[in-house]
């Protein structure tokens, strides 16, 4: 069984909110996961005090094997020359040593991709074909029983009741070719306002007999919530067993300074384990 802690909008800078992230860091031990999730925008305006200041949050989470993605915040916005050059320099430099990673956590499979695309797109992002092939090629290569979850930023479909809540462009395509690598499960952020759902609910897609569990997760340490979870802040947790996948989603209860649990969402796991998906 493996847990998954999905954490994301951190935003450190102006909207940051230090005392949310104590409580994070503090809950963690308490909800014991086996992996930590983090899908994007660690940073405001990707200023280097900024990433100084991700790092050392980064730091001092327990030593649990971890899945990061950058967010369009993390791509400089107004330093146009950084942003034109080298635009990912200060989270490479700071955070991590890849933009596109692959990890192996017990029974599943993570592809973290980076969505922001700083040459076409400054809020919605892109995935490229070469990044859909080197996810194909990385869960091509994985048991057949592993589960499939992909990590980036920018969401693929639309929130329920929240307007301005565009896909990111091609998301209809992105969402085809996981479908045809059998992902199970998609983790992103961005929007600032959490929701649960399946692919089929938007996309009919090719093959219903498969679809995609969407997972978004809120903003989880700055004042920036949004729609439903505006002033909010929140985190999900996602527990696999052999034949099932529950998501537990959070909020921050400020009286009480915990995130309690507000909702919980069960779904079947389609490709049980121990069979073929070929």
């Amino acid at each position: 069984m493996t847990k998954i802690l999905h954490l994301s909008d951190l935003h450190f800078g102006k909207h940051f909110l230090p005392g949310v992230s104590e409580v994070v860091l503090a809950q963690v031990e308490m909800l014991s996961p086996n992996v930590i999730v983090i899908s994007g925008d660690f940073t405001h305006r990707a200023k280097t005090q900024e990433f100084e200041a991700a790092r050392k949050f980064l730091q001092r989470l327990p030593p649990l094997p971890r899945v990061i993605v950058p967010g369009n915040h993390d791509v400089p916005l107004y330093r146009f020359w950084e942003r034109l050059w080298h635009p990912h320099a200060l989270y490479l430099s700071y955070l991590a040593d890849r933009l596109d990673t692959s990890l192996c956590v017990d029974d599943a499979i993570f592809v973290g991709l980076d969505s922001t695309a700083p040459y076409q797109a400054i809020k919605n992002g892109r995935l490229s074909r070469e990044q859909l092939a080197f996810c194909a090629h990385t869960f091509a290569a994985a048991p057949d029983d592993m589960y499939r979850i992909v990590v980036m930023h920018h969401h693929l479909v639309p929130a329920p009741t929240f307007d301005r809540t565009w896909p990111m462009p091609q998301a209809k395509r992105t969402l085809e070719a996981f479908t045809r690598m059998q992902v199970d499960i998609v983790l992103a952020g961005h929007l600032h306002r959490a929701y649960v759902g399946h692919s089929l609910d938007v996309y009919a897609g090719e093959n219903r007999d498969h679809g995609i569990i969407i997972v978004q997760c809120g903003t989880t340490t700055s004042r920036r919530g949004r729609g439903l979870e505006r002033e909010k802040n929140s985190f999900n947790l996602i527990t696999l067993s052999d034949t099932n996948i529950l998501v537990e989603h959070y909020h921050y209860h400020e009286q009480m300074t915990i995130f309690e649990l507000v909702s919980q969402h069960a779904f079947k796991r389609r490709r049980p384990k121990g069979t073929n998906h070929n």
